[in-house]
């Protein structure tokens, strides 16, 4: 597993948010916060923002002007693991560890699902990718996605389901 930073392991929140028009989103964000877009691809863009720690998702799409989902940007997989184990012991329930391709990046990740149907997610982006599709690389197959086609906040699957994302 991949650390793709030498920095001392951090977190950050991380924002996805759907948005209806994707150039106005980012003019705004850029001069909201300072900073320009760390990547930019066909109906996607996000913001690795250093003060506050943030990384910003936009979506072209979905239902508009909406949270997409939420999430906790880590700096190695063992602290997704770790993430992964505490939240297993509080006994919450997650879709497991899976190392996946999706939104253009390489992750290892795990999801959840809070009691109003808000999708979080613990990831580590292990690598690029120019794919927006979800692809699970390993794991058990049980993921979710941040497609804006998923409007609908899916719930988290049952053990031994797949779930089919994008």
């Amino acid at each position: 597993m991949i650390n793709m930073t030498d920095t001392p392991t951090t977190q950050r929140l991380q924002l996805a948010l759907n948005v209806t028009n994707l150039e106005d989103s980012i003019a705004f964000y850029t001069k909201l916060f300072g900073t320009e877009p760390a990547r930019l691809r066909p109906g996607y863009a996000n913001f690795a923002i250093a003060n506050p720690p943030l990384k910003l998702v936009l979506f072209e799409g979905g239902q508009d002007g909406t949270i997409n989902h939420l999430g906790v940007e880590v700096s190695t997989s063992e602290e997704v693991i770790a993430a992964e184990q505490r939240l297993i012991q509080a006994g919450l329930e997650t879709t497991g560890i899976d190392d996946t391709v999706c939104c253009y990046a390489e992750k290892t990740e795990t999801w959840l699902q809070g009691p109003d149907t808000i999708r979080w997610e613990f990831y580590v982006r292990t690598g690029d990718s120019e794919q927006m599709e979800n692809e699970v690389i390993s794991g058990d197959g049980l993921t979710m996605c941040c497609a804006p086609e998923a409007s609908a906040a899916p719930e988290v699957p049952a053990a031994g389901a797949t779930k089919s994302c994008c």
